[in-house]
């Protein structure tokens, strides 16, 4: 019995050093599971601060486009009777008394416009220092007080597929704002591909490429839909790809919303944390441990 005794006496002695030990852990967890839930809470407010930046982000660029789109269509009409003359060697004007009178002389002798009223309002060549000799000199641009005077004498020099002066190659176009001159630009290599198939087409406005193929005729958007489309039907072009926009960047960068739900570690209202699950295999009760 004094055995017993001694036994019982040790196994409650053990039993209360491991209900202290446990109630330890428990505060320990409790506090842990307190500052996970702070930490959530934190993350859970940056997330949001961060998707209303991005939404924001995502609103201010698209306005961006669109006002870009206005921005260029304004100035491309605002140069709506303009023409830009290309091939005219630097300092041809120095004798002539203006600008004006040297590129009204130019086209009158270039494309047989005697008796037509031009009605040039101003003219000059295009901003930035002149052009070394072996470069291409800059072009003249020519704002003309009648539209309609413009496109009948752009037409003409179409017509005639520009003319000939002092052994020179002058050639005329419209004065696109400098976006669309770049996307038009890009078809360069296609345009050459083109020329050398006998292949007709025309580079339409603002920035588009009609094709006139043996199958039909085909509008291209862009020139990497226009490379694209040739490559696949045989032709030896450098398919350029379109750059990423911010837009699209910020598509891919973007967060999702996600509302916490099981995954966190704080109990539910009358639902027990997993740890005292987990005690509770340890838990020993007095009837137990006196069958012991």
């Amino acid at each position: 019995m004094a055995n017993n005794e001694v036994i019982l006496q040790e196994l409650r002695a053990f039993r209360l050093e491991i209900k202290e030990q446990l109630e330890g852990i428990k505060e320990e967890l409790t506090r842990a599971n307190n500052r996970l839930e702070e930490a959530e809470e934190r993350i859970e407010k940056a997330e949001e601060r961060i998707l209303n930046v991005e939404e924001a982000m995502t609103e201010l660029v698209q306005l961006n486009i669109k006002l870009e789109e206005k921005m260029v269509d304004m100035e491309s009409r605002s140069r709506r009777e303009n023409v830009r003359i290309y091939g005219v060697p630097e300092s041809s004007e120095k004798d002539s008394p203006s600008m004006i009178a040297f590129v009204e002389t130019l086209l009158r002798e270039g494309l047989e416009l005697d008796g037509v009223d031009i009605s040039i309002e101003r003219a000059h060549r295009s901003l930035g220092p002149a052009s070394p000799q072996d470069a291409p000199p800059r072009s003249i641009v020519v704002k003309f007080l009648s539209f309609k005077i413009k496109k009948q004498i752009l037409r003409k020099s179409w017509q005639k597929k520009g003319f000939t002066w002092n052994g020179k190659h002058i050639s005329l176009d419209n004065d696109y704002p400098p976006l669309i001159l770049k996307k038009r630009k890009e078809y360069a290599e296609v345009r050459k591909i083109l020329k050398a198939k006998q292949i007709p087409f025309q580079t339409l406005y603002p920035a588009r490429l009609k094709v006139k193929f043996t199958d039909g005729e085909i509008t291209y958007a862009s020139s990497s839909e226009a490379t694209e489309d040739m490559s696949r039907r045989g032709y030896a072009v450098k398919i350029i790809k379109p750059p990423e926009t911010i837009l699209e960047q910020l598509k891919q960068l973007t967060w999702t919303r996600v509302t916490r739900g099981g995954g966190s570690s704080a109990a539910q209202p009358g639902q027990e944390p997993g740890y005292k699950k987990k005690l509770r295999t340890f838990r020993r009760t007095v009837a137990t441990t006196s069958g012991t």
